[in-house]
């Protein structure tokens, strides 16, 4: 079960670099303020471009007047939709057998109607990014304003008004998992009705594009602030109309991404239509009230689901009905179902569930689109699963822990397919619950519990397992007709001073993705992690590659480092056995030299790298020293499936409704351990985003679609003062399906905390016979299930 720290030696792996906690190489540039970021570059006869924003969630534009603003000195100029319309086609879902719902084609501005509040109508292009702002404060803008549908149930309610008048329905898809018929066999031991918040991801830096369009050359240059470089190529280069050996992308350093970056946006294709008319370079970087009212959303489910259990406390099943609200369009290029379909597919994952029935509705609503950001719906599955789990235990008065360990999957079960038909490799979910108990010190906690509550302090000590799919194989988007690719690749160059640059199709978004490359292409060629540069991040250069999303930069893309660095490894030694007079099997390569086996030092790297390079002399003639490796691969796999189980000691205020955190612990799987402080920092920041999103976060609207949380002060973040200490372990299960071994581990911890943290509140709230039913979990939902306790007391 626990893996040794270094790979196989079968390739003469031996140096030990991986599993060893070392630090990035682009920290000590970050710390400095060295970092280049889209806002940090400009270019010779730059634009600036500013939006002017639809001030309603629904309405007919009237009327646009235009010509106040281009009077303004430094406007250079103003486009609406039918100027842009002519240059970049619309984005349109494919429509695939495998992948059909009706989905209204999105323009870049829209047109005579605007569907959310944000959604962009006129682009100005300035001198400065203030001259611009100031035009679009002169336009005349005048909208009749319509009712909004806000929200799912009014949107799905009998006679209510269509968010798209083409479409037939406000209902985009439909999926029912399971037989939706009564099964007759047990009833429901608890059931639950749960609200899920829309959340935005507010990665520090905000969404930024340059574009730059030479017209001699009809050549393309983007410098973008995004996770998928060669997904970016693809897209602008079909819709508008360049060949795709034209587009360039450069993602130079990116402040976070989550999911936000994943998509194509309307307002940042507008800057680059606009770049193609003027032949000039256009730049746009969002501002945060932007980011608030444009940047995809997640989350807005309303769920209600319930749990079948033995009479021996066996669970059978799970049933679920989830509505989700989609927002106006589909994200594209890859659709807004994911958000959806993972929140009910991915239910009593874990758990040996005979079946799981469940129902899922995704809705049209006048609100900014649902996008994918860190969990794609799994922090939802996980949630309505473990509120279930502890529901059911307190209902046969089990410990919640002893509930978990007695109905994971059988050990002899794997692998297996789960029964919302996902599947599952392996799960080490009981490995991972003794060591979180072992960690939290569980007994103790329950017993100070205990004696608290004689005291009237409620401590609450919540649990959740979770399974995190990462790192996507061609089987899940490659059916659906979407043009996101599962591959990646990278070559290896041996340079003259004999160290290495290894160029990646990989993204770094501040995960430190870039430093996991190193140290695996150092461990096979046996240097040092910083005697390789990594190259990244630009499509002139790099393979054609998946970017970064569910955690697979270093599963997917460490793999074909790891069989590049082989391939140039075994080139270096053939070499070195040619000059010492000996076999390529009596050599290895470490600390920087050719060694014989017994690890007596020949030739270092440095003095072979300058024969390679300038010595042709000594070599036969013809004979070719082959310097750079290439390798790519793509998982045969569907998904590598990461597990662990979180553990979430809060104390409630029950006058106030006030929650505090006190501790929080992970132990998580994610195979093989790369650079276990790259990890612990990924599953810290995920476990952040999950507190958020269980206590604080909510962007929140009026029900005309009007949003109330647009600033940081009103949009509530965790803060460092309000954090507990977060303690990381691990349990290493390799995945079959790649030699290195690695699975993601980048969503894993906002795919878990916000079920450990909501767990720990109910538990606290268990004495008094009530429960939340919403997240956030502010004071005021806190307080409102103590009311609905105290009023089924004065009732009886």
């Amino acid at each position: 079960m626990t893996l040794s720290k270094s790979l196989p030696t079968g390739d003469n792996e031996t140096t030990g670099i991986i599993g060893r906690r070392l630090p990035r190489e682009t920290a000590r540039r970050h710390v400095r303020g060295a970092g280049r970021f889209v806002d940090d570059m400009s270019l010779p006869r730059m634009l600036h471009a500013a939006f002017l924003r639809s001030p309603v969630a629904r309405g007919t534009i009237s009327s646009i007047d235009l010509e106040p603003a281009r009077q303004l000195p430094g406007v250079v100029g103003i486009f609406i939709h039918s100027d842009l319309a002519k240059i970049c086609a619309p984005m349109d879902m494919p429509q695939s057998p495998g992948f059909r719902f009706p989905d209204e084609p999105q323009h870049v501005l829209a047109g005579d109607r605007v569907f959310w509040q944000g959604q962009a109508i006129a682009i100005v292009v300035a001198q400065s990014r203030a001259v611009a702002e100031d035009a679009v404060e002169a336009i005349g803008l005048h909208i009749d304003q319509h009712h909004a549908i806000a929200n799912p149930e009014e949107a799905i309610a009998a006679g209510a008004e269509l968010v798209h008048p083409d479409i037939a329905t406000n209902i985009a898809m439909t999926l029912q998992l399971g037989p939706q018929e009564p099964s007759g066999r047990s009833n429901p031991m608890a059931s639950i009705q749960f609200t899920f918040a829309r959340h935005s991801a507010i990665p520090l830096e905000t969404r930024g594009v340059i574009a730059s369009y030479e017209g001699g050359t009809g050549g393309l240059t983007i410098w973008q602030s995004h996770q998928m470089p060669h997904q970016q190529r693809d897209i602008i280069s079909r819709l508008l109309g360049i060949p795709e050996h034209k587009v360039r992308i450069v993602c130079p350093d990116v402040g976070g991404a989550f999911g936000v970056k994943l998509q194509s946006y309307p307002d940042e294709l507008a800057a680059i239509a606009v770049s193609k008319v003027l032949e000039q370079p256009v730049k746009y970087v969002a501002d945060r009230f932007e980011s608030f009212t444009s940047d995809t959303h997640a989350r807005d489910h309303r769920m209600s689901a319930n749990i079948v259990v033995n009479p021996g406390g066996w669970v059978e099943a799970f049933e679920a009905d989830n509505l989700v609200a989609l927002g106006a369009y589909a994200g594209y290029p890859r659709g807004s179902a994911g958000e959806g379909v993972q929140s009910v597919n991915m239910i009593g994952l874990p758990y040996g569930i005979e079946r799981l029935k469940a129902r899922l509705r995704l809705i049209y609503q006048n609100k900014v689109p649902v996008g994918a950001i860190r969990g794609v719906g799994q922090p939802v599955a996980t949630t309505i699963t473990e509120l279930l789990i502890d529901k059911a235990a307190r209902a046969i008065g089990e410990d919640p822990v002893t509930f978990r360990q007695r109905n994971y999957h059988a050990e002899d079960s794997y692998p297996l397919t789960s029964a919302g038909g996902l599947p599952v490799e392996r799960l080490s979910s009981r490995e991972c619950l003794a060591k979180l108990c072992s960690l939290m010190d569980y007994d103790r906690l329950r017993a100070e519990q205990t004696t608290l509550r004689t005291q009237n302090k409620y401590r609450g000590i919540g649990v959740a397992t979770f399974a995190e799919i990462t790192a996507p194989g061609p089987q899940y988007y490659g059916p659906l007709g979407i043009r996101v690719t599962s591959q990646d690749g990278a070559t290896i160059r041996f340079e003259s001073s004999g160290t290495f640059t290894c160029v990646v199709a990989a993204t770094d978004q501040g995960q430190g993705t870039e430093a996991g490359l190193a140290q695996i292409a150092a461990h096979v060629l046996g240097v040092s992690s910083s005697d390789v540069a990594i190259v990244a991040g630009d499509t002139a250069v790099t393979h054609y590659g998946g970017g970064a999303w569910a955690s697979r930069g270093i599963a997917i893309c460490g793999e074909a480092t790891r069989q590049a660095a082989s391939k140039l490894r075994d080139s270096i030694l053939r070499h070195a056995a040619m000059l010492l007079q000996t076999s390529p099997d009596e050599l290895t390569i470490a600390a920087g030299a050719v060694c014989e086996t017994t690890g007596k030092q020949r030739l270092s790297l440095k003095e072979l790298a300058h024969h390679a390079h300038f010595r042709h002399d000594i070599f036969p003639p013809g004979y070719a020293f082959e310097l750079t490796a290439s390798a790519q691969f793509t998982p045969s796999m569907a998904y590598f499936m990461a597990n662990g189980v979180q553990g979430s000691h809060v104390e409630v205020d029950i006058e106030t409704g006030i929650v505090t955190l006190l501790g929080h612990w992970v132990v998580e799987d994610c195979g093989t351990v790369i650079n276990p402080m790259l990890v612990d920092e990924q599953i810290r920041g995920g476990v952040l985003h999950g507190i958020g999103a269980a206590l604080y976060e909510d962007c929140a609207y009026d029900d005309n679609g009007q949003m109330l949380a647009a600033t940081f002060a009103d949009y509530m973040l965790p803060m460092a003062s309000e954090m507990p200490d977060i303690h990381v372990g691990h349990v290493e299960t390799k995945t079959g399906g790649s030699t290195l071994g690695a699975k993601g581990a980048g969503e894993a911890g906002a795919v878990g905390a916000p079920a450990a943290v909501l767990c720990a509140i109910n538990d606290a709230l268990s004495v008094f016979g009530t429960e939340i039913d919403a997240q956030p979990a502010t004071p005021a939902v806190v307080m409102r299930a103590l009311l609905r306790a105290r009023c089924r007391t004065r009732s009886t």
